[in-house]
């Protein structure tokens, strides 16, 4: 090999994930902290108008905490009993979560879910995610049981067939050994690339199951998890959402309709409660 394929073999693998940590959390806090605002109280029950737990599931490379900054304390002031977890934690990498194989993640989501209706009572669970964390449950609601304690799964840009960043992992064949390297290393950014097997068992038979309602909410000027019609899911009960039909002048991307786009928070209380629904509008950014 070409000593200039030995240099860049390592620098694709290194491209494509500082490509990927645009997406949520940014900052540095503890995840492990407890959030100040109010979310993953154990001792809070759910109310005969929000009678169902919210379960908030971050994106790649984002915690329990950075991810949630807006959108837990939104939902709180509504009523919500909020949770959020971790998942996806590598060996000696800290607070930059959703990197470990998906499937595995999947099952921590199951736990999670477990102890917060244990906890609250319920008999279900909402969930709500990002990115990364708008897909991955589909696998616990599809292969590990999630079907029946779930009720709603709310997707915020979730890269439901997988993530091209902008195209960018189409140049992997052109990097001999990159897309191995990525495996082995971050095996939670491989399986997000069109094609993985994990994307083809998740998506085979069908986007949905029974029982669940979908709600996917995409922007597009989305520069992850493109094309941003590939967002979209197919299925009886899925409503498919593209936030500029609700405000032309929302320009989020990626990163900001998960992070502090309060329009996709309205559309998402929506979905959460849909027999109270509002309107969707450029100025449920000060509602």
């Amino acid at each position: 090999m070409l000593p200039w394929k030995r240099v860049l073999r390592p620098l694709a693998a290194l491209l494509l994930t500082a490509a990927v940590a645009a997406v949520p959390a940014a900052t540095a806090h503890a995840a492990d902290a407890a959030p100040s605002s109010g979310w993953n109280d154990y001792s809070c029950k759910p109310s005969a108008t929000h009678p169902r737990p919210v379960v908030l599931v971050h994106g790649t490379l984002g915690n329990s905490v950075d991810n949630w900054l807006s959108l837990a304390p939104y939902l709180k002031d509504r009523g919500y009993c909020v949770y959020s977890l971790d998942y996806g934690q590598l060996p000696g990498v800290p607070l930059f979560y959703g990197l470990g194989p998906i499937d595995k993640s999947a099952e921590q989501l199951s736990s999670f879910v477990d102890k917060v209706l244990a906890a609250t009572g319920a008999a279900k669970a909402d969930l709500v995610g990002h990115s990364q964390g708008g897909m991955m449950p589909r696998y616990y609601l599809r292969f590990l049981g999630g079907a029946a304690k779930v009720n709603a799964l709310v997707g915020l840009a979730p890269d439901n067939h997988g993530a091209t960043l902008s195209g960018l992992t189409n140049l992997l064949p052109y990097f001999p050994g990159a897309s191995g390297l990525i495996n082995s290393t971050t095996p939670g950014l491989a399986d997000q690339i069109p094609g993985s097997d994990f994307l083809a068992k998740l998506n085979a038979g069908g986007d949905t199951v029974p029982g669940v309602h979908y709600t996917v909410i995409a922007t597009k000027y989305d520069e992850v998890a493109t094309p941003w019609q590939s967002q979209y899911l197919s299925g009886s009960d899925v409503h498919n959402v593209l936030l500029q039909d609700l405000c032309p002048l929302d320009l989020s991307e990626h990163v900001a309709i998960g992070l502090f786009d309060r329009i996709a928070f309205h559309e998402v209380a929506d979905a959460l409660d849909p027999a109270h629904a509002t309107d969707t509008t450029c100025a449920s950014a000060f509602s």
